[in-house]
């Protein structure tokens, strides 16, 4: 199969290296000349598990290019992925200008059969404008081309996406054409072979079940987070009530986990999206718009724990904070909409130094809060500890769920930690002299 993969982003670039590990000829385009050219040097501009190195086998195998000419890409291509950004505008509402502009693309380029595969998140109704766009540059250039536009959105976790592509719980395929479906199931057909995981709808269903799920998700994490409050403040302990809770296969044990909040570039932005869709069609969303209204509010009571129990010691102004972790989750370094970042902006709001440690998003995080004195980044988990009056462990990364606590303790100022995550066992931090706060555990100090 030739396949045109046009962005080189997250998404983009997950999709085109995973079809080109199948043996599929992939040509991968992006605007930006300058990723272009990094990517062909060897360069990787995100960081995922496992992508690099899928990316280097295949281009040294000639399976896999990149190239900033969208034009040869849609001629030679059968199918083409647009996999651009939909960044929400001042409403909230998905941004799908760089969509319409591959779209006008493909109609000014292509020659013969294409089948457009939107795989980038888009509103219920975004693959009907791709159809209109595309056929009237065809008409303007006074031709007759026959093409599909089909949904087939992405289901990829950050932190696990080669694993999630190349292993499918669906593919969810959205066309009104038999003959195409049959032609997307043939290009999947590599990564359905143990059983069929075929789901064939009708557009705007596709289109729709993407935001459901990621709301879906969403809603589980806000919904333990205010569970957990409440355990908190009635003395129950969150821990067993999630045991208690998942036990039952109804609702199962993913996505169940209490802590600062979700981020990153899906959740917080599809939620919004799918609220201003329902606006739009003059429909409120209690549940989306409280979902959204309690992950922000997590942040904030997280903060709140930090603030009052250095109340009575003088504030916080002048101190200084050991922080672990500054991505969103643990395995990537996309820190956009990040819990940690928010958190330690309240920390700086009230005069706090930082001293900051990630393994993989310390670049990424520097651009997100800026040249900031206030701001120390380190590159050991441990040399943050010096001098510091407290940790904060904001993201949950393997190498923080069993540090050594004695060094811990020796190196902070204070032997008090403060979990965003519920890495730690209450008790086992009391015996071990620790002040140590989590979420819906009560402290043990």
């Amino acid at each position: 199969m030739k396949i045109g993969v046009i962005g080189a982003g997250y998404v983009g670039l997950v999709t085109a290296a995973c079809f080109a590990h199948m043996g599929n000829d992939v040509t991968c385009v992006d605007i930006d000349r300058g990723k272009i050219d990094n990517l062909n040097k060897g360069g990787v501009p995100i960081y995922e598990p496992g992508l690099e190195s899928m990316i280097k086998d295949n281009y040294d195998d000639g399976r896999l290019k990149f190239s900033a000419d969208m034009e040869e890409a849609v001629k030679k291509s059968l199918f083409i992925f647009i996999a651009v950004g939909t960044l929400p505008d001042e409403n909230g509402c998905a941004d799908l200008k760089h969509v319409f502009e591959v779209a006008r693309g493909i109609g000014s380029y292509m020659e013969d059969y294409k089948i457009v595969v939107n795989k980038s998140t888009v509103p219920v109704g975004t693959a009907e404008s791709v159809r209109e766009i595309i056929g009237e540059k065809i008409e303007e250039r006074g031709l007759s081309i026959e093409f599909d536009v089909i949904s087939n959105p992405e289901f990829l976790k950050e932190g696990d996406a080669i694993n999630d592509f190349m292993k499918p719980d669906r593919i969810v395929i959205g066309t009104d054409n038999v003959r195409t479906a049959e032609l997307m199931k043939e290009l999947y057909s590599p990564f359905t072979m143990d059983r069929e995981k075929f789901i064939v709808m009708d557009i705007k269903s596709a289109e729709m079940t993407k935001y459901a799920a990621n709301a879906m998700l969403a809603t589980k994490i806000s919904f333990i987070n205010e569970m957990a409050n409440i355990c908190e403040r009635t003395g129950a302990d969150i821990a067993m009530v999630r045991q208690g809770i998942g036990a039952d296969s109804r609702i199962g044990y993913s996505f169940i986990y209490p802590g600062v909040g979700y981020g990153g570039s899906c959740f917080p932005k599809d939620v919004r999206a799918l609220i201003a869709t329902a606006r739009e069609f003059q429909y409120e969303t209690k549940i989306l718009k409280a979902i959204e209204e309690v992950n922000l509010k997590q942040r904030r009571i997280f903060a709140e724990k930090i603030i009052k129990h250095f109340e009575d010691k003088g504030g916080l102004n002048g101190k200084v904070a050991a922080v672990w972790g500054l991505a969103f989750k643990p395995n990537t370094d996309d820190v956009r909409e990040s819990p940690a970042l928010d958190t330690i902006n309240i920390l700086l709001a009230h005069g706090v130094k930082i001293n900051a440690y990630d393994p993989e998003a310390t670049e990424e995080a520097k651009k997100a809060l800026g040249d900031n004195p206030d701001i120390r980044y380190f590159n050991n988990a441990y040399d943050v500890l010096a001098g510091s009056d407290f940790l904060a462990l904001l993201t949950e990364w393997h190498l923080f769920r069993n540090p050594d606590f004695d060094r811990i303790k020796e190196r902070l100022k204070n032997p008090v930690i403060f979990d965003g995550r519920n890495q730690y066992d209450p008790s086992e931090m009391k015996r071990k002299g620790f002040f140590y706060f989590c979420i819906g555990r009560g402290e043990k100090n």
